[in-house]
């Protein structure tokens, strides 16, 4: 005989549901189905009413005001001590996966959830017209806000739809699904530029800092290290991004590491970034540990010293230097027509 289902346990589950919903709601989510965010940064904002744009903006062309924050799925393997996502919550609580939305329904909650989130600047007196015009068709898509995107099983066929719009996008991954990024590039699925985020310069402090569920997590950091090596030798968009925080990842040791890693991942362009202290991230870590942005400049001559590489550019409010391997590379982010 079959037990009927424990309706406490039931009940218990939508409650936890119904918090994490609520939570990132508090937190300015707009949560899409049951595995899918869109946000609206700050940036998206500022650039909006005449403050300023991106580093995203300045290093690469991305305009601000149509760039698409959001992520298909909020989930991470990792629950890294810098984050400033909402770690507290067990994401995959929240996910049914035997509900997944298609590519194309994605984009185009996206493209509405964004629309819904700048709702109140159409009636801001110091927003630009043009621009909010303009930023009701998202151009870039940053596959970035939350969770590990590589996870969400059609992430391909994504990337291949925001590309139909003639649309941009890149990947931000932590680098532990080496196969699934072969898999894009094998059907030439790939982001118009890969993001591999890069902490720690060693394998005992790579474990520290990232608390992942794989055991393997390293080696597998390494795969797609090796991996991203390859994608720059055919001439793809590959970044490295860094989190630095003070005290913990910028001696002259970590200096030395870190430029082995550099120089392994033989990436296009490093972001050399300020850990910033937001969101839940400020129980985590202390305001202290937060670096300036001449602090991030030294560190940056020195890594690209190391590294071989140099420094490309700047954001100061952001406090992020740009290196790349020359001053041709070409920063400017586009697609092309065979692509789409």
């Amino acid at each position: 005989m079959i037990s009927p289902k424990n309706p406490d346990k039931s009940k218990m589950k939508e409650e936890l549901k119904q918090k994490i919903r609520d939570t990132l709601k508090k937190q300015s989510y707009g949560l899409i189905g049951d595995h899918c965010a869109v946000k609206i940064c700050n940036w998206n904002k500022n650039s909006l009413i005449g403050r300023g744009e991106c580093y995203k903006f300045k290093f690469y062309g991305i305009q601000s005001w149509r760039c698409c924050q959001m992520s298909p799925w909020i989930d991470c393997d990792n629950k890294c001590i810098h984050c400033w996502r909402p770690m507290e919550l067990d994401m995959s609580e929240l996910i049914n996966k035997n509900k997944l939305m298609n590519p194309r329904e994605i984009i185009e909650s996206c493209i509405k959830g964004q629309r819904k989130l700048l709702t109140g600047f159409g009636g801001h007196d110091k927003v630009d017209r043009k621009r909010f015009k303009e930023a009701q068709e998202p151009r870039h898509f940053a596959i970035s806000l939350i969770g590990e995107p590589t996870i969400y099983p059609k992430i391909g066929e994504l990337v291949a739809e925001v590309r139909k719009g003639g649309r941009t996008s890149f990947i931000v991954t932590n680098g532990l699904h080496p196969d699934i990024l072969k898999k894009l590039e094998k059907k030439n699925q790939l982001p118009t530029q890969l993001y591999l985020s890069l902490n720690s310069s060693n394998e005992k402090e790579y474990n520290k800092w990232h608390n992942s569920i794989h055991k393997d997590a390293w080696k597998k950091y390494n795969q797609t290290l090796d991996f991203m090596k390859k994608l720059t030798e055919k001439g793809k968009r590959t970044v490295l991004r860094m989190t630095m925080i003070r005290g913990m990842n910028m001696s002259d040791k970590h200096i030395a590491e870190f430029a082995e890693i550099i120089k392994k991942s033989g990436a296009m362009f490093v972001e050399v970034k300020s850990f910033m202290s937001l969101g839940p991230s400020r129980e985590k870590l202390p305001y202290e540990v937060m670096p300036h942005i001449e602090e991030i400049e030294a560190f940056s001559k020195k890594l690209a010293k190391a590294s071989g590489y140099i420094v490309l550019d700047k954001h100061v409010p952001s406090r992020i230097v740009l290196l790349g391997k020359n001053l041709e590379a070409k920063r400017r982010m586009k697609i092309s027509k065979s692509e789409i």
